[in-house]
């Protein structure tokens, strides 16, 4: 890694004093003493607040949603519904990602993340306060999809390039570890944002969780939204982070120039992890819908099952760090992908039968899940020149995840309820398909960490 040289030693005497105090501060902001886990706690930190804001709506929209904003519909209508508004944070993520770009342009990347971060938690605690249908009517699900399309612009606003600052600065023989540190916020956030739900299930009467008590995990995120804002701020902002960042052209770039030219990068990226991401919401937020719709399970005691499986995902997470430092991230990619079509094979009779079945899927789900997700973010981000990699890198994961997973719990959902669990096998063996091609067709794609 290049390094700023003072050139203490080259100037005369009489600019040593004029110049000496200004020479040291470079000296001290060698950025070439950052490491890559340093680099890595911004990722972490980002990384879990986004996912929590994420899991509490998602579990909302399960757990809540359905009776308080769809009161006048059927359950299973209600949380399909729900589903529908939950869509559009996905698909206004990539606009999201190519405003804020020009955000950056103009006004710096700590005006850009601090504009979307102040998005993010607005429109989270927007709907801490929503107002339901009963005592707004129909107006309130139009608020609802406001604030969760200003969700959606405020993560694609979000990206701050860390992810891929982590994968190419890291050690060349560690890449597969460093990679992996940044998806242990799925699971983490997912584990507090269940385990709130969980609590106030058990302890809280219907009429009091429904009345007030979900509102409860919407504030939290939105505190926690103010503390990662700080935390991120302090890191982003800094000379050294300045400096690697434009070293390795980290900037944003023309989004028509760069979709003609990165098209074919775009397009795998986005189907590479596919099966990963379909299978991320077919454990997580279709199960706990389908236990409500056809089950008389305790929910909170399912979303605790749920928090052990989280703990499975992040074991696996690490490992697949390791497996992928020794056979390469396309190979371990495609693997989980085939394993991932197995799996699809036992959701009728794990989901559809005995609790212990369906505590089976979670867990194992979770765990393979784990080693998968573990390497699908940036799959491709080597792939792109390097003038388009932090655009590029930002919009093949807005789309990856609205063509893997955006969609998952509602079709999911309706496909089951209609026609059967089986179709549900279907539509994970076809993310897993789509993986198996777009990894086939690349293959350039042996990035070696």
């Amino acid at each position: 890694m290049a390094s700023i040289s003072t050139h203490e030693n080259e100037l005369p005497p009489s600019h040593m004093t004029a110049s000496g105090s200004r020479d040291m501060k470079d000296h001290h902001s060698d950025h070439s003493s950052i490491a890559p886990g340093e680099i890595a706690i911004g990722v972490v930190i980002g990384r879990a607040s986004e996912y929590f804001d994420f899991f509490v709506y998602a579990l909302a929209s399960v757990l809540v949603f359905p009776q308080v904003f769809f009161p006048f519909e059927q359950r299973l209508e209600g949380t399909l519904y729900a589903f529908v508004i939950f869509s559009f944070a996905f698909l206004a993520r990539p606009f999201g990602t190519v405003a804020f770009m020009e955000i950056q342009k103009r006004l710096g990347r700590e005006a850009k993340l601090t504009i979307a971060l102040v998005l993010l938690g607005a429109s989270t605690a927007g709907i801490a306060f929503l107002p339901t249908y009963s005592h707004l009517g129909a107006t309130s699900i139009v608020l609802l999809s406001l604030l969760r399309i200003g969700q959606g612009v405020a993560l694609g606003g979000s990206w701050d390039g860390l992810p891929s600052l982590l994968a190419l600065n890291a050690p060349e023989n560690k890449r597969g570890w460093y990679a992996m540190l940044g998806q242990l916020g799925a699971p983490v956030g997912f584990m507090i944002a269940a385990g709130l739900f969980a609590y106030m299930l058990a302890n809280l009467s219907t009429e009091d969780f429904l009345e007030w008590g979900w509102r409860y995990p919407f504030y939290v995120a939105f505190a926690i939204n103010v503390v990662a804002l700080f935390a991120r701020l302090r890191l982003v902002s800094t000379n050294e982070y300045k400096h690697l960042l434009d070293e390795r052209e980290l900037e944003p770039t023309n989004i028509v120039e760069m979709t003609r030219s990165q098209g074919r990068n775009l397009l795998i990226g986005a189907l590479a992890a596919l099966a990963s991401y379909a299978l991320f919401h077919l454990v997580t937020v279709f199960p706990l819908s389908w236990i409500t719709l056809y089950s008389k399970r305790s929910l909170s005691e399912f979303l605790e099952i749920q928090m052990f499986g989280a703990v499975f995902m992040i074991v696996g997470i690490i490992i697949s760090g390791l497996v992928a430092d020794r056979i390469g991230r396309r190979k371990m990619l495609f693997a989980l992908a085939l394993m991932i079509a197995v799996l699809s094979g036992f959701v009728p009779a794990l989901l559809g039968g005995s609790e212990f079945g369906q505590d089976l899927f979670i867990l194992l789900g979770f765990a393979v899940l784990g080693l998968s997700y573990g390497q699908a973010s940036g799959a491709v981000t080597s792939n792109f020149a390097p003038k388009y990699r932090y655009t590029g890198a930002a919009l093949t994961s807005d789309l990856a995840w609205l063509v893997g997973a955006g969609f998952a719990p509602l079709v999911a959902l309706g496909l089951s309820a209609h026609f059967g669990l089986e179709y549900v096998s279907l539509y994970l063996l076809s993310g897993a398909a789509c993986s198996v091609a777009a990894l086939s067709l690349n293959r350039a794609l042996e990035i070696k960490n």
